[in-house]
């Protein structure tokens, strides 16, 4: 297997990326150009196909060769509690805004496997609010979102568990949000009765409306600009007046006073809506 040279190896990835689009409709033609080669070259090796023209074949040709690279190029990163000191931040500045509403909604955009889904049912039940929430989940693949739903993991992440919950300011004991056994850990139902899991294609499917809170975090880190403007417009016309918009350290909103928000934890990179 010959891997081609940069210049023709961006032309190649671009023309893969074109007949993705046009045969499955995922768009990935705006995502950032570094991150897509990268994973392009990881699916090229595992798919044993001998150049990128031939992956292109294979991909329109066959829906497994496709399901190989849509899983490449859509890798999920996540973690329980995710950098702890946002929930700290969250518990302590958003959760008193949340006690206001009668009913709060939250989206969680990028969702991956679930775990940073599965980290805010756990603090919204430890504030008393689990009874007046409805978390919606969406993530672009439906492999990962499968995985999510069922809220399995592995036992051996159970020291990991324990150390993000203590470093997000967990009131408790994660375990007793959890069920041991056959080597995994299973979230309760008491966690997962208010969560709605579901495909969701943040480039081109619609925005969910009204949301008390999104979160999309260390997602728009591997879009391009324009794409990025894009999905930032989406989560914007989700949040409702006086809502949040959560998004991950490395990633700013621009604009933010021309879209409607202002900072409310910067170093956290939570924004709220105006009012008016």
């Amino acid at each position: 297997m010959l891997l081609p040279d940069h210049s023709t190896e961006e032309l190649e990835v671009g023309l893969l990326l074109e007949a993705i689009n046009a045969r499955y409709g995922y768009d990935f033609r705006d995502y950032a150009p570094g991150t897509i080669q990268r994973r392009m070259r990881n699916a090229l090796k595992k798919s044993g196909a001998a150049n990128l023209g031939d992956l292109q074949h294979r991909v329109l040709t066959d829906p497994d060769v496709f399901a190989l690279v849509f899983s490449s190029l859509t890798i999920q990163v996540t973690e329980m509690f995710r950098d702890p000191t946002f929930y700290l931040a969250f518990r302590e500045r958003v959760v008193p805004m949340l006690r206001t509403y009668p009913h709060i909604k939250i989206w969680h955009a990028g969702c991956a496997t679930g775990e940073e889904v599965y980290s805010t049912a756990i603090l919204l039940a430890e504030e008393g609010l689990s009874e007046r929430t409805q978390i919606y989940a969406t993530d672009i693949s439906s492999a990962a979102i499968d995985l999510a739903r069922e809220g399995i993991y592995p036992e051996q992440r159970i020291g990991e568990f324990v150390r993000s919950y203590s470093a997000a300011g967990g009131k408790g004991s994660i375990q007793s949000f959890l069920t041991t056994g056959y080597g995994n850990l299973t979230f309760n139902q008491s966690v997962r009765q208010n969560i709605v899991f579901f495909q969701h294609d943040l480039v081109s499917d619609y925005a969910l409306g009204e949301m008390q809170v999104v979160l999309c975090r260390n997602v728009l880190i591997y879009f391009g600009t324009t794409l990025a403007g894009k999905v930032i417009s989406t989560l914007r016309d989700a949040v409702c007046r006086g809502g949040f918009l959560c998004l991950g350290r490395s990633e700013r909103l621009p604009n933010r006073l021309d879209l409607g928000f202002e900072e409310y934890v910067d170093d956290e990179r939570i924004y709220r809506r105006g009012l008016s």
